[in-house]
């Protein structure tokens, strides 16, 4: 089990490399090895993630180094956490199909599923790791292969995703240079040993410039309100199955580090008493809600609505982290795994719509209720979940954000988030009454037929998931978030 924590990257890693090379042989082949990766990776996830909270957090030195001077990587309940939604999202896009999920059919020599796998590769080090420079080189691995699955949708999505290098790259210098103010402050690298020794000289100029370059340099990686500016382009002209991937698990895992280097790093106090970086977060986190519910409503194309969605989304999760109490911070994390289903599901719906009926716009998707009835049954799970509807996943994310507003004496977040939920109606219900009301389909929509097996498993495994994360959220909070966000807090 001591390997445990290096297993997901070094694993990831290694099939980027097969894959590689397979796709110079087969296309076939390289999507094997995706497949047989992230099914494996999903296994050993839930293994670890039942390993640690019953028995505890595992560390492992690479090389036999103990820290500081070696690298270390850390598994325990939260990063387990993260690291089951990574793979689980992640098997579920290599499982879509790639005409469907990428444009286009892999051809040989295109590292599609490489690219897919070396971005997984970063996610699950990201998760891992215990190191402050590790965890950039992490961010910077994920990105890179961000920035060619993007470029994968054409001329746009290319000027997208140079948009993204710009903003991503100005992210990374700022971290760097915020974990150099912490090294020369501490005289240390590792995670656990800057947490010891952080606190005693919270106040230094050097800490505070150190927490705010990171908080910046993380804010722009998970697209928090007002660094969001590169996400809306990234996401609506990625293909789909990249988009699911950005937008499900990406974004949560610089959400996921915030947490991780704020609240352990720093430490609670330190982000709460010294600093005002919590309060910070938590405001814009609510302006992000309501932007983004605004600006999806003023959208067509619907690809371009869900990224906008994406920018609402995420705010809720960076309310909840900046409240930074039990409820806020469980609810943020019970947000995180909901929110990966119901976008990658909305992002897969895309994909079948657009392979079978070739529109983007939302007012060209009449008929479609008819046409694709279970296409468009995941899409109404989804919606209802998005809104906030019980017994669906939304609902009960959204639920513990509120109590935990309400916690922390916060009405007014409360009230954003309840408004929210009308926004995403109002949003959603233009897309509702295309598909499900408007008699008279679109010419281009009479002529599609229902999507295959490949596209409907996913989405209904999606739609599926939101039901049953709904209904069995009380035992998730109580037996996996609650814990976590206990720990957490209380360092």
């Amino acid at each position: 089990m001591d390997d445990l924590p290096i297993l997901l990257p070094a694993g990831m890693l290694t099939a980027a490399m097969l894959a590689a090379l397979g796709g110079l042989w087969r296309p076939a082949a390289a999507r094997a090895v995706a497949l047989v990766a992230t099914a494996a990776a999903t296994a050993v996830a839930a293994v670890a993630l039942v390993h640690v909270l019953d028995d505890g957090g595992v560390r492992h030195h690479v090389g036999g180094w103990a820290p500081p001077i070696g690298i270390e990587f850390v598994l325990d309940p939260l990063s387990a956490f993260l690291a089951v939604v990574i793979a689980f999202i992640g098997l579920l896009v290599v499982l879509y199909p790639p005409r469907a999920g990428y444009g286009e059919e892999p051809v040989r020599a295109v590292p599609v599923h490489a690219l897919t796998l070396l971005l997984l590769t970063g996610l699950f080090g990201v998760a891992m790791t215990g190191d402050l420079f590790n965890l950039f080189v992490f961010l910077e691995v994920y990105a890179l292969a961000t920035y060619g699955l993007v470029a994968l949708g054409g001329p746009k999505a290319a000027l997208a995703s140079f948009r993204y290098l710009l903003f991503a790259t100005i992210g990374g210098g700022f971290y760097l240079l915020g974990v150099g103010f912490v090294y020369f402050t501490t005289g240390t690298l590792n995670m656990a040993d800057a947490a010891e020794r952080l606190p005693p000289i919270a106040g230094s100029p050097t800490v505070v410039a150190a927490a705010v370059l990171i908080t910046v340099a993380l804010g722009i990686k998970m697209a928090l309100f007002p660094l969001h500016v590169w996400l809306p382009d990234a996401h609506s002209h990625a293909p789909p199955a990249v988009a699911a991937l950005l937008a499900a698990i990406q974004v949560k895992v610089a959400a996921y580090a915030l947490i991780r280097v704020l609240l352990t790093v720093f430490g609670i106090e330190v982000v709460l008493a010294d600093l005002p970086i919590m309060t910070i977060i938590t405001w814009f986190g609510a302006a992000g809600v309501v932007f983004g519910s605004v600006m999806a409503i003023r959208q067509d194309d619907f690809k371009r609505l869900l990224a906008y969605s994406t920018v609402a989304q995420i705010g809720y999760i960076g309310l909840g982290i900046g409240l930074a109490t039990p409820l806020a911070l469980a609810g943020a994390l019970l947000h995180v795994v909901n929110h990966a289903f119901m976008k990658a599901c909305l992002f897969f719906v895309a994909g079948g719509v657009i392979q079978q009926a070739g529109v983007k716009s939302i007012r060209r998707f009449a008929g479609l209720g008819r046409r694709m009835p279970w296409t468009m049954a995941g899409f109404t799970v989804a919606t209802l979940s998005m809104i906030g509807v019980p017994p669906t996943a939304g609902f009960f994310s959204k639920w513990y954000l509120v109590l935990g507003s309400l916690e922390a004496d916060q009405w007014l977040l409360a009230a954003v988030i309840v408004v929210s939920s009308l926004l995403t109606l109002g949003y959603f219900l233009r897309v509702f009454e295309q598909v499900h009301v408007i008699p008279e389909p679109d010419p281009a929509v009479a002529k599609a037929t229902e999507a295959g097996a490949g596209i409907l498993t996913p989405v209904l495994v999606l739609a599926v998931g939101l039901l049953v994360l709904g209904l069995a959220n009380v035992a998730i909070v109580d037996h996996v978030l609650d814990p976590i966000a206990t720990l957490v807090l209380d360092g």
